[in-house]
């Protein structure tokens, strides 16, 4: 079996720099989409209803809730809560609904809270400047981006509930669910 051999034209030198000028661009443009790893692509990757605030703080309604009221600074709110890492892995979940004072919970934890009002449901994703930043908590390693699931059950502000703590307290009883000493999203103690 004999091969012929087929000549083939001189490829243009103008098509070479051409081609040469397309590859250049393409992994200058390459380059430049990897780089741009923040919160627009992120929020490409999770849906066109997610919102970023200007601290980094993303967040989906899930469900709207009722009302315009939400709570400050100085509220307590009552939640339903999971929380998970970012490749899903559940660090912590709330057993039943819990008390989480928005003045020692985690930055972001707590700007998240203020923006929902009773009844709704809202997907937070917390930066780690927004978490723990660069140390680690228990099975969050150290730069982790959060993700909350959260539910709005009530809030109140922190006053109302320390003087109904002490009514109770004073008829004998305690809060049937008071507040835990290690609130999800609040600053580990160092």
């Amino acid at each position: 079996m004999s091969v012929t051999a087929v000549p083939l034209r001189p490829v243009r030198r103008s098509y070479l720099v051409w081609i040469w000028v397309a590859v250049v661009a393409a992994i200058v443009v390459a380059a430049l989409l990897a780089r741009q790893g923040d919160a627009a692509l992120l929020r490409e990757a999770r849906g066109a209803d997610v919102t970023t605030n200007a601290s980094g703080l993303q967040y989906k309604v899930i469900q709207p809730g009722q009302g315009g009221a939400h709570p400050t600074a100085t509220d307590v709110a009552l939640v339903n809560y999971t929380g998970r890492l970012i490749d899903g892995t559940v660090f912590d979940a709330s057993k039943q609904p819990t008390p989480m004072p928005l003045s020692s919970v985690l930055p972001g934890f707590a700007e998240a809270l203020k923006l929902m009002p009773k009844g709704a449901k809202y997907r937070f994703w917390l930066p780690a400047k927004l978490g723990y930043g660069d140390r680690a908590n228990g099975p969050i390693p150290a730069n982790s981006e959060l993700v909350f699931d959260v539910e709005m059950i009530d809030f109140i502000p922190e006053a109302v509930l320390r003087q109904m703590q002490a009514q109770q307290s004073m008829m004998g009883g305690g809060v049937p669910g008071g507040m835990p000493g290690g609130a999800p999203g609040a600053p580990s103690p160092r």
